[in-house]
């Protein structure tokens, strides 16, 4: 028996094994539980240095819902990118692949910067933009809003314009006690995610969003009635 050619033949067989069967070694921003083969792990490296600027999150094949469920990771100031398993696989075997998706990557950071100048004063409320290419290879946009930061800061205005005021009702200081109370108590509930398959779409959303958490949220009930109701009584 030539040993030597047995030998070379389980490098070989080794060698393909350990390139294509997937590990769990996945230590990063997951969503589910993730596993990348030797090849695609060192290839995730290579992306994310690639990009430092932004957040990967990776995520196990067939999980819904993954953009929202990334919120968790949300960075302020930088980019998130949740992409699966799958993706990162065929992106680190197929170069053209790898390309298109880069590029699209690439583009997004560009577009979002576009995009927060034009939330203005909405865009102190965003704590993170992203991107997420689906199973069918789509990319689609999503923002992470901080809806009590839009209401905080709604709440600080109000309260520079009441202290240029003489005299203030004693039902709306204690309405205002009860909304403070109550944002503290729903800070942890006032995170949404929003999502779209454009730029445009997506700013819009946000600042849809955000406006309707101020219509709904800033006021508590108590104080919507505060001089809503008339006492026709003499």
């Amino acid at each position: 028996m030539n040993t030597a050619a047995v030998n070379q033949t389980a490098d070989v067989v080794s060698s393909v094994y350990s390139d294509n069967t997937k590990t769990s070694g996945v230590n990063d921003k997951t969503v589910g539980s993730p596993k990348l083969s030797e090849k695609g792990q060192k290839y995730f490296e290579e992306l994310k240095k690639k990009y430092s600027n932004m957040d990967f999150v990776l995520v196990e094949d067939g999980i819904t819902d993954a953009e929202a469920k990334a919120a968790k990771y949300a960075n302020s100031g930088r980019m998130q990118v949740v992409i699966d398993e799958q993706h990162i696989e065929k992106m680190a075997e197929d170069e053209a692949y790898r390309n298109k998706y880069e590029g699209i990557i690439g583009n997004a950071q560009a577009q979002f910067d576009q995009m927060v100048s034009g939330l203005g004063s909405n865009a102190s409320s965003v704590k993170t933009l992203g991107i997420k290419i689906d199973d069918g290879g789509n990319a689609s946009f999503f923002a992470v809003i901080d809806k009590s930061l839009a209401a905080q800061k709604e709440r600080i205005q109000e309260k520079a314009e009441k202290k240029a005021e003489a005299k203030k009702a004693d039902e709306k200081e204690k309405a205002e006690k009860k909304r403070e109370e109550k944002l503290q108590d729903k800070k942890s509930e006032d995170v949404e995610t929003v999502t779209s398959d454009s730029i445009e779409g997506l700013l819009k959303k946000i600042n849809d969003t955000l406006y309707a958490s101020l219509s709904d949220k800033v006021r508590t009930e108590d104080e919507k009635k505060v001089g809503q109701h008339i006492d026709y009584r003499w």
